[in-house]
């Protein structure tokens, strides 16, 4: 687990633009990544394995506008979150817990999801960190990333992994430690 902090960001219509965009793209591609899961679950009774729905989704349209390291974090938090509801299934059937697990459901049409980025993807340029776009993203936006401000009391070297978090009708961006 990291420790966190959390940023607003700003009025820029042109970043809420590209960040409501990614969001949406984001919230897609884990809803695909989650009917996978559960027609691999139903249809077949096989598991979801950590790269698999990568594999599938490659070449998909939704997972080719985001970066890929972001599309692949998306995709591997379905396929943990499959992941835990296994574990639950064999700890229900062995009597650990009392209550049946549910598999995970989708998520609701028209909404946002979370959109990670690991310090590899970024770049800090002045005093702002770097955050890239996906080629299909660079070709029809004609944008390749965007800027965000980098916090003073923070360091760029300590830096794990940033969150875009779409709350409340506005944007957080989350620098975790």
């Amino acid at each position: 687990m990291y420790s966190c902090q959390q940023v607003l960001v700003g009025k820029n219509p042109e970043l809420i633009a590209i960040l409501t965009f990614l969001c949406e793209e984001s919230h897609k591609l884990t809803n695909m990544g989650i009917y996978y899961g559960r027609q691999l679950f139903f249809k077949s009774h096989k598991t979801l394995g950590k790269f698999d729905l990568e594999k599938v989704y490659k070449h998909s349209y939704h997972y080719k506008v985001l970066y890929s390291q972001a599309a692949q974090q998306i995709l591997r938090t379905v396929a943990e979150s499959f992941r835990s509801y296994y574990g639950l299934i064999i700890a229900y059937s062995s009597g650990k817990i009392s209550g049946r697990p549910r598999i995970p459901n989708y998520r609701k049409k028209g909404g946002m999801a979370t959109v990670s980025y690991p310090k590899q993807a970024l770049k800090l340029k002045g005093n702002q960190i770097r955050v890239p776009l996906g080629n299909t993203c660079k070709r029809w936006f004609g944008v390749d990333s965007f800027l965000i401000p980098m916090p003073s009391n923070l360091e760029f070297s300590t830096l794990k992994e940033l969150r875009i978090l779409p709350r409340n009708k506005c944007f957080y961006w989350e620098a975790c430690l």
